[in-house]
Formats: C-alpha cells, structure tokens, sequence
C-alpha cells in the first residue's frame, strides 16, 4: 500500500452530516479520491481501486474539525477513498456517494487540492439523465431493506426451516452436482432469454418492456419464479424434476433467510433497534429513502444536486426521521414518486442523456498525469 493521505487530492464529510441532517453524536463518514504512485499504473500491482481500511483512516483525524475528531476518536471514522479512475467511473454513472463527494459545500471538504479543485470545477460534467436510474435504484435498495425488517420486526421467522417443511426428505432426492447442473443449465436458457436493449433511447425501452411484462402475463409468466419454471421445461426437464428442484429452491431461500435474520437480530444497531421499537419501521432507512428519491428529481429536472438539505427539505426529513410518516405513508408516498422519477420524459430533463464520456477521459488523464508530475 502508499501513503493514502500524502496522494489523496479530495477528501469530505459524507452521510448525515453532509446533508445536514446530523446529530452531535453522528458518526463521521468520508469520501475522497487518490492519484495512486506511478507503479499503480505502470508496475504490476494493478489499479488501486478504493480503501475502506479504517486502519489507514485515522491519518485523516488533523483534516477534520475538533467535533469530528472527538466523535471519530470514540467510534472512529469510516466511508472510502476511491482510485481516480474508479472515482469518475461511478460519478459518470450518477453514484449518489461520489456525486455527494462532488457537489458538497466547501464547508464539508476537508482535502482540496489543486487537482481536487479542478474535478470540483468539473463536476457538471457528472450530471446527466443516468441519475434517474441510479437514484431511483439506491432508493429501492433502501425500500427493499425497510421492507425485510419491517416484516423481521413484526412477524420474524419462528424457528430454523426443516426440509419436511417443504415437503423434502432428510436426504436429499438429487445428489448436489446433478443438482447443480441442473440448475446452472436453467440458468443458461434464463440468460439467452433476457433481452439485451443496449443502445435503445428511454423510451423505446420502456415501450419495450411494457410488451414483453405484458406478454409474460397473458402467459402466466409474470413472476420470476414461474419464468424460472418455464426455463426448466422448456431445456426438456420433466415435471416431476421441476417441482422437486422448485421445492429445494424454496427450502434454500427460507435458510437464507433465517440465516440473515439471525444475524440481523444478533448484530442490530441499537439506534435503529429503537427507531423501529418506537416507530414499528427503520425511519432513518425512510428518511434516506425520501432523500434519495428527491435527489434524482430535482437533478433531472433542474440540473442541480443539492446535498446540503437543510433550509430546503430538512425539516421535513428529520421529522420523518422521528416518525412523522408512518410506514403505509412512506409506501405510499414512495410509490408515487418512484413511478414519477421512472417516467420522466427526455423532454422535460435539463441534464443530458448520457455524460460526455471524451471530456471525461481527458479530464481523466489530465489529473493523472498533473500527480505523476508532482
């Protein structure tokens, strides 16, 4: 490894107290870019893509402020440095983790460099219409999780699954490899019928998935499961083969889960514990949510990536950050503006479709090359 912070050009307050929406007892998350040494791009060690080694991380405790040190001190600072190439890769892509690198206040910045400046002038480059898609996916990640630990929280499940459950001997009928075969060869007819729409504009690719998910209903295909079927007769499995690979399908997902929500009650963090207990669903997970889901519009339709909320929706979110919402009217408020944010037309859109990829190749190189010559 080199010395992170000796070749970190950019370096700032991430999360909460990013946004603005922070305690004093928030923990203190970074986000940054390095120009790795010369032999990163030239030698054999490979391209340094990020550090989350919070080891490293406390050379960056003289760059924050004394409350940050202190709160860092007691439960230590985390987030990520990114390699410059990786940094612009997920910025060109809309990453709300880098876009917030980005677009922060320079109160929140706590490394600039020149270099650092010269990707912050730069940083319009990164907005462009992909924030719909990506905003809108870190948005379902958050819905998906409130979600699991909404049905955890209220109706957990009661005990380890047993194969009998499921209708499944002590044994299993098919040994693992055939099992697998079986499986990875599903699989394989899955792939060939998945439609690859690269190249097509929004809208021919929303007219064009509406088809085939109406398609698939007038079949009775709609689901994943009942296509994941079809895929196993259709490669010549019998049907008795079908039902018994369903069922050990099921008992599979049903460990998992166990497995996950194990973990989830054994290593919970007590904050969130709390919020649940009092509120009956994660409202921090909901506040984010609401974040997210605004950023997206706001980028697409003015061009403008606001992190700092406060004097703009702030309030709002930390009250539902304390409950304000309930869990159907957080539902509820997010299925409107998520069917809003995917059916945004191009029209309405002042970013462009796509970020200029040459200019960001130049500006790419022309930050590497300024710290090999340093």
């Amino acid at each position: 490894m080199f010395d992170l912070r000796a070749h970190t050009h950019l370096l700032t307050i991430a999360g909460s107290r990013a946004h603005g929406l922070h305690s004093q007892a928030s923990d203190v998350d970074l986000k940054g870019l390095a120009v790795p040494p010369a032999a990163f791009f030239h030698g054999i060690r490979g391209e340094f893509e990020q550090s989350d080694d919070a080891v490293q991380f406390p050379v960056f405790l003289p760059d924050l402020t004394a409350e940050e040190q202190a709160i860092a001190r007691q439960s230590g600072v985390e987030g990520s440095v990114y390699g410059v190439q990786k940094f612009l890769r997920l910025a060109s892509k809309s990453n709300p983790n880098v876009l917030e690198c980005l677009f922060c206040r320079d109160q929140e910045v706590r490394i600039l460099s020149p270099l650092g400046e010269r990707l912050r002038e730069a940083r319009s480059l990164f907005l462009s219409a992909k924030c719909v898609q990506t905003f809108s996916g870190y948005a379902a990640n958050q819905l998906a999780r409130i979600r699991l630990h909404y049905q955890w929280h209220h109706n957990g499940p009661k005990a380890a699954p047993k194969r009998t459950d499921f209708d499944l001997p002590e044994a299993a009928l098919l040994p693992p490899q055939d099992l697998e075969a079986a499986e990875s060869a599903v699989q394989k007819q899955l792939d060939r019928w998945e439609l690859d729409l690269t190249g097509m504009e929004k809208a021919e690719r929303v007219k064009a998935l509406a088809g085939m998910r109406q398609t698939l209903c007038e079949i009775g295909l709609a689901s994943d499961e009942s296509l994941w079927e079809a895929g196993a007769r259709w490669i010549g499995l019998d049907d008795n083969l079908v039902h018994v690979m369903k069922r050990e399908r099921e008992y599979r997902s049903a460990r998992s889960e166990w497995r996950q929500y194990q973990g989830w009650k054994a290593n919970r963090n007590s904050a969130r514990a709390e919020l649940e207990a009092k509120h009956g669903y994660d409202t921090k997970h909901g506040a984010h949510l609401v974040r997210l889901l605004r950023m997206g519009l706001e980028i697409a339709r003015t061009g403008e990536c606001i992190v700092w909320r406060e004097g703009h929706d702030g309030e709002e979110l930390r009250a539902i950050r304390g409950g304000a919402w309930s869990y159907e009217e957080l539902l509820e408020w997010s299925n409107t503006r998520s069917l809003e944010l995917r059916q945004l037309k191009r029209e309405t859109m002042v970013v462009p479709a796509r970020p200029d990829h040459e200019a960001i190749d130049a500006l790419c190189m022309e930050l590497v090359e300024q710290a090999l010559a340093c």
